[in-house]
């Protein structure tokens, strides 16, 4: 018997990087998981990966119709016991560079979508399941190229106090997730000699002296989802190996 047991978990973003890895966990610990995603790659290599009935669903979290595609998904599969809010995206620009088009693209993904999708599935998850936000240490960094991003991560951190507030009556548990640099596919988007200074740059801040594992992220991830972390609501739980403690 694993902690997932008879459980039934939705992870968005889930078909790469610390999305994927926590769903084979949960896979593992004996959980029915589903997942979103949006590259088609990805999506394949989720269903290659997973069990057979495992759903793996097209899903875009910037379209307003996404949430109500995943809340029809859910009421055909079964209620929630666990709710990961994962997906997003991410871009860097200097203050002078940032126009609507780069602020609406990032606030729909890492904000409107979140928010619309527990507006829609929030009457799907059963009594006692828990919810975990995907935010960063983005929002606590400074970084002069990142200010749309962190603000969206910021955004997170606030709006999941306020459903772990709105949801307690219903013993379901909010909790957010506050990774630091890890080792995904997520900062794919820097030019390769951007991203080896920018990695060195936060190495150079952490710690620990190193970027942390996906499977390191997920973990932490999958405490708040399991009922070991059943008297925790309204935390953030950074996995970033000390950066933010300085």
């Amino acid at each position: 018997m694993g902690r997932f047991s008879d459980k039934r978990i939705l992870i968005t973003g889930g078909t790469s990087g610390i999305g994927l890895v926590g769903a084979l966990r949960i896979a593992e610990e004996g959980g029915a998981v589903g997942v979103t995603g949006l590259s088609e790659e990805h999506l394949a290599e989720a269903r290659r990966v997973l069990p057979p009935d495992s759903p793996v669903l097209g899903n875009d979290a910037a379209d307003p119709a996404a949430a109500d595609a995943l809340a029809a998904e859910v009421r055909r599969t079964g209620l929630l016991d666990g709710l990961w809010l994962n997906a997003g995206i991410a871009a860097v620009a200097a203050i002078d560079e940032i126009d609507a088009a780069f602020f609406d693209r990032m606030m729909n993904a890492n904000v409107r979508g979140p928010i619309l999708q527990i507006a829609k599935l929030a009457e799907y998850l059963k009594p006692g399941a828990s919810v975990v936000l995907t935010s960063s240490t983005s929002a606590y960094e400074r970084a002069p190229v990142a200010s749309v991003y962190a603000a969206t991560k910021g955004a997170i951190l606030s709006a999941a106090r306020c459903w772990a507030a709105a949801l307690s009556g219903r013993q379901i548990r909010v909790n957010v997730l506050v990774p630091g640099a890890i080792d995904t596919n997520f900062r794919d988007f820097m030019s390769t000699d951007f991203r080896k200074q920018f990695e060195d740059d936060v190495v150079s801040r952490v710690p620990l002296g190193r970027i942390g594992t996906p499977e390191e992220a997920a973990a932490i991830a999958l405490f708040l989802l399991s009922d070991e972390a059943s008297y925790v609501t309204g935390s953030q739980y950074f996995v970033d190996g000390g950066l933010t403690m300085r």
